[in-house]
């Protein structure tokens, strides 16, 4: 393949010299500043299965897997005319997916006011790679870790694929960005990396939340600097381990012990304040008959406020003993689907009453379940009330059944169009006493968590700012 005029590339004797003096090349490639490919030999276009045109189309770290920019890597190694055995390394990502190991030398040619780069490039047999770069290839590659290395100047230089899942971000659209770019929208005290850092800031173990739009993420993060044999800092590496289930396990097991030291409170208590509230009940109510008699209508809607008062203290007892362990639960196989159809009249009622429209999308053929047929009913028809309740000014209540044969679990779920719950609350609604309700005694979600983690599963709730959505999660054998 012919280069364009060699006039047009302002190359030196000595340059050309450094070049073919190297040993056998299999391949050159012409590459602009931007990492744009401008020109490839035929055996480049051979091992990479693109044609000329097809080339001049995709990017250098496209088709070119590299540790660094191609600035950087002029600088480090090339500048000063390292020795062959001291050539970078990388990958090179043919069209059909497969890969090539390759060492390649470079040249920085000027054209004009403007610089590109000459890469010559020595094929390697993947059997002559070090234990340390199959480690270091295979690391930013599988480890599940997020990896970001990044150079002096602040530039993203690699980026594991766990990082660019955990991030929400394209790998190609944030490699050689700086992180100022890449963390744009995001006010500083919230950005995952600081400048701080290349001043040789070190992190261990610094808990932080990440929300890339989709999900949220708990993590814990390492970072130091990267100095080179002078002690000079020459990058830094940011290493963070996603801990959400962990983290969610740990809150989980705190808020349990919580609901059970208040349910034993409970069980020792609750007969003990219903007594007295019945003897209190019933005085009531006689006086209220005999103010009602005597026309005596000021003091009887004070009897009238007292016993509602007494109705909530003893709705709120009833709640109280629901937390301790039920004295008469009787698991048995069940089906899911049966149990949601029985109650949804009940559901459509309340929902007429909120002028909410119910949708209910049947997943036939469910899996049986163990469970409590009657827990399980109260579970729904109080994650439903809630939903219901969220849409004031009406909308749209979703039952929607599912299966997860992966973690084997039948789910459902309970999606209103609400205005959706802020993040920072969503984390304490399953709290004991935590309410956004003006009548509301905060027990109601903490009851259906544990009779759903009695029963082995789980209740997830995700908010997005325009609806929210309950998982009921309970597996199947």
């Amino acid at each position: 393949m012919s280069i364009h005029d060699p006039q047009d590339y302002m190359v030196s004797i000595d340059e050309m010299r450094k070049l073919f003096n190297h040993s056998i090349q299999t391949g050159m490639l012409v590459v602009d500043e931007d990492g744009k490919i401008i020109l490839a030999t035929d055996q480049v276009l051979k091992y990479s299965g693109y044609s000329a045109e097809e080339i001049t189309h995709i990017s250098f770290p496209q088709l070119f897997k590299v540790r660094a920019s191609l600035r950087e890597l002029y600088e480090f190694y090339f500048k000063n005319d390292s020795s062959p055995g001291e050539w970078p390394h990388g990958f090179l990502v043919g069209k059909n997916g497969e890969t090539m190991f390759y060492q390649f030398s470079m040249l920085k040619l000027m054209r004009g006011d403007k610089f590109m780069y000459l890469l010559t490039m020595k094929h390697q047999d993947s059997s002559q790679l070090s234990l340390l770069q199959r480690f270091s290839d295979a690391f930013l590659k599988d480890i599940n870790l997020g990896v970001l290395l990044i150079s002096l100047n602040f530039t993203l230089v690699d980026v594991s694929d766990r990082a660019c899942q955990i991030l929400g971000m394209d790998r190609e659209h944030i490699l050689n960005k700086s992180l100022d770019e890449i963390f744009a929208t995001i006010p500083s005290q919230h950005q995952l990396v600081q400048r701080t850092i290349l001043n040789g800031a070190v992190v261990r173990n610094h808990a932080v939340s990440w929300t890339n739009n989709q999900e949220r993420y708990e993590l814990l993060l390492d970072s130091n600097v990267l100095k080179d044999n002078q002690g000079n800092i020459v990058g830094a590496y940011v290493i963070f381990k996603d801990v959400t289930n962990m983290r969610s396990l740990e809150e989980m097991v705190q808020r349990s012990d919580r609901l059970a030291m208040i349910g034993q409170i409970a069980a020792g208590t609750a007969h003990e304040i219903r007594n007295p509230l019945t003897s209190i009940k019933g005085f009531l109510q006689v006086l209220r008959r005999t103010f009602e008699v005597k026309r005596m209508e000021r003091e009887q809607s004070f009897t009238v406020v007292m016993l509602e008062e007494i109705n909530r203290i003893n709705e709120l007892v009833n709640e109280f003993l629901l937390l301790s362990k039920p004295k008469h639960v009787s698991y048995e196989r069940i089906d899911v689907t049966e149990v949601l159809r029985g109650i949804l009249p009940i559901i459509n009622n309340e929902a007429i009453l909120y002028d909410v429209n119910l949708q209910y999308e049947a997943s036939y053929h469910l899996p049986e379940v163990i469970a409590d047929k009657e827990l399980l009913k109260q579970v729904f028809l109080n994650v439903c009330k809630n939903g219901i309740e969220a849409m004031s000014d009406g909308g749209v209540l979703t039952i929607s059944e599912k299966v997860d044969t992966v973690e084997r679990n039948v789910c459902i779920d309970i999606h209103d169009t609400g205005s959706g719950i802020p993040l920072f609350v969503i984390d304490k609604i399953f709290d004991p006493f935590f309410t956004t309700k003006d009548t509301g005694t905060g027990l109601g979600l903490s009851v259906c968590q544990r009779i759903i983690h009695d029963m082995g599963g789980t209740i997830r709730v995700s908010s997005k700012g325009f609806g929210t959505t309950f998982t009921i999660s309970i597996p199947y054998t």
